[in-house]
């Protein structure tokens, strides 16, 4: 961690209590009549992972842009360090960094000529041999860019960031193209970026890569963010789910009404699947009681809950219906 990031994350605290290092407040991006991002609010805290979800065209990618001083607001503010990326671009630059979707890696240099030309242009650069080692290229230092596979080449644009040792890190899709090996690694690095401090804004659409990274997270769609907040407070706020296959000789009229469940029922091939979506009462209890109940319903009417389960909502279950534009607003 440099020292300019020790400060600053010293003088904002690690967590929410201090100052942002990123906030932005009811972010407009228009091209023309087209409204590509409507009223965005987030911000990002030293140390703290922001996962900005979507659908494709959701406008992630133009509200990165937009932080990095790439495109001005339509309206709206966008602060970085307390300043305007695009209008003060000093004093942010040299402390951000980004791994984008689209590299501009230079295919006929080696990766360690990559690196060393990025390496003179640092004002406090990381050891490339360091570098090397912590994305796993370092038996690669001598092979042409070109030569590298996709989900190498990822790690190559990874490493030019860090190199550079960001205070925030922008991650637009770094882990595309990674087989299973390389995305577990480059998890357990952005782990370690947060760790020292590193305020990153993560998009994906791998879901369990949000789930184990983030901090808080939001999920656009069509220019809006439909859900934000904490993993666990959106999670929570999309209900339990109770399911099981419907016994054949049980009609799906017989099904119980339960207090703070809405009941569906969906074909699984030869079978009726019965789900209780569970958002009403005690969320530590609320499915307790349901299956309870549904136990109780079960022995008083002599048939079984065959396969029965009992989980919690996915980020996949809240990701789907803010896709489909059935989500309110949730938060903390």
């Amino acid at each position: 961690m440099t020292t300019t990031a020790r400060t600053a994350a010293e003088a904002t605290g690690s967590g929410p209590t201090g100052e942002p290092a990123v906030a932005v407040r009811d972010l407009h991006q228009r091209y023309g009549d087209f409204e590509a991002v409507k009223g965005v609010s987030f911000e990002i805290h030293p140390g703290e992972l922001f996962a900005l979800l979507g659908t494709n065209g959701a406008g992630k990618t133009t509200t990165i842009e937009t932080l990095e001083g790439f495109r001005r607001p339509s309206s709206g503010t966008v602060r970085v360090f307390g300043r305007d990326p695009h209008g003060q671009p000093s004093g942010v630059r040299e402390r951000t960094n980004a791994v984008l979707q689209g590299s501009a890696l230079m295919e006929d240099l080696s990766v360690r000529e990559s690196l060393d030309l990025a390496y003179d242009l640092a004002a406090d650069p990381r050891p490339t041999g360091e570098v090397l080692e912590l994305v796993g290229l370092a038996d690669k230092a001598k092979v042409l860019v070109r030569q590298l596979s996709g989900g190498q080449k990822r790690r190559l644009d990874l490493a030019l960031a860090l190199l550079t040792r960001p205070e925030v890190l922008y991650l637009d899709e770094p882990t595309t193209g990674m087989d299973a090996e390389g995305r577990i690694d480059t998890w357990r690095i952005i782990q370690g970026l947060k760790d020292e401090g590193t305020a990153v804004l993560l998009t994906t659409h791998y879901l369990e890569e949000a789930e184990r990274l983030a901090d808080r997270l939001a999920i656009m769609h069509r220019g809006e963010v439909g859900v934000e907040g904490t993993l666990e407070a959106v999670l929570s706020g999309w209900g339990d789910r109770v399911g099981f296959a419907l016994a054949e000789d049980v009609r799906t009229a017989d099904l119980p009404g339960l207090p703070g469940a809405e009941l569906s029922v969906e074909s699984r091939g030869d079978t009726l699947w019965v789900t209780y979506t569970v958002t009403g009462g005690d969320t530590e209890l609320r499915a307790q009681h349901t299956v309870t109940a549904l136990l109780e319903w079960a022995s008083a009417h002599g048939t079984a809950l065959r396969r029965l389960q009992v989980r919690g909502a996915s980020l996949e279950d809240v990701f789907l219906q803010v896709a489909d534009g059935a989500a309110d607003l949730v938060g903390d």
